[in-house]
């Protein structure tokens, strides 16, 4: 019986080593802030964006699934449309891919507004 609950101990030691041992082999990049910026506010701008984080781009809640984006360089980033689930809404994003710079234009397929042109740099992982 003792030899049993030895067995036993023994080997959830073992299993949680190997858990931590493989959590830190595939720890990434350390988790950052998304950068967050308002629609009306990107016009004409550069925005630095780290590769281990996001750009969240705040619309109207109305507008939120309207937008669409034109990346010049789709191998710096991609773009996921906001959208409404119910009582959720989930912004538009733009999530960098390697590190660069590249032209990004914004139409709102609703409204017909004017497009926002803007830079998107990708800069290397951000530490905390």
């Amino acid at each position: 019986m003792c030899m049993g609950i030895r067995r036993l101990a023994g080997a959830a030691v073992t299993a949680a080593a190997l858990v931590v041992g493989i959590s830190g082999c595939t720890a990434g990049a350390p988790d950052v802030d998304p950068v967050v910026v308002d629609v009306a506010e990107l016009q004409g701008t550069t925005v630095e964006v780290p590769l281990n984080s996001t750009l969240v781009i705040v619309t109207e809640l109305s507008d939120v699934d309207s937008y669409t984006a034109d990346i010049d360089d789709p191998a710096i980033a991609e773009f996921a449309r906001g959208a409404k689930t119910g009582e959720v809404s989930y912004r538009p994003v733009l999530t960098p891919k390697q590190v660069g710079e590249s032209e990004v234009t914004l139409s709102n397929e609703d409204t017909g507004s004017q497009d926002v042109e803007f830079t998107l740099e990708v800069t290397p992982i951000a530490v905390g």
